[in-house]
């Protein structure tokens, strides 16, 4: 049972972005064929797409934090001693944390106001709240995710098993 909750864990991020991947492009191929085959787009998809696309993106967040893919300038960090490597990592994840806990605290502000608005999607009709809770899921997605790459990091570099 743990180890098929830590698979689950360590491919979260795929069990969603994959299927949605698949639905997205799946709906974007029907919405084409209804629009210039059969002269009548569907009002629903496009909707469906643009929300699973927001979800994708802020959850691909977290995805590029696990695997370590998010774009980084490491010239300084390359030309520092292996004790000086350590800290500036630390600090950077640590400032990076910071900054997804904040934007965190304002997409939480946004769902607030959004919910308390009542606003609801043109097309289908569901909470925009739903929408804009990708935002905080994505941040504490990444920062564990950021946490988790930076223990390993640090244990390997002491000379013990990164996994």
């Amino acid at each position: 049972m743990k180890e098929t909750l830590l698979k689950v864990w360590d491919h979260l991020e795929e069990f969603f972005l994959i299927p949605s991947l698949i639905i997205s492009t799946g709906l974007i191929f029907f919405q084409v064929i209804m629009r210039y085959i059969f002269r009548n787009s569907l009002s629903w998809s496009e909707e469906v797409v643009r929300y699973l696309y927001v979800w994708q993106t802020w959850v691909g967040v977290s995805y590029a934090a696990r695997n370590g893919s998010h774009l980084r300038i490491t010239m300084l960090k390359d030309r520092l001693p292996e004790k000086a490597q350590k800290v500036l990592e630390v600090f950077v994840v640590i400032v990076w944390v910071g900054f997804a806990v904040f934007v965190m605290i304002q997409g939480l502000s946004a769902v607030h106001a959004i919910a308390s608005f009542g606003q609801k999607s043109s097309a289908l009709r569901i909470p925009m709240q739903i929408c804009y809770m990708s935002i905080p899921v994505g941040m504490v997605l990444m920062s564990v995710r950021l946490i988790e790459r930076t223990i390993k990091y640090l244990r390997k570099s002491e000379g013990g098993s990164a996994e």
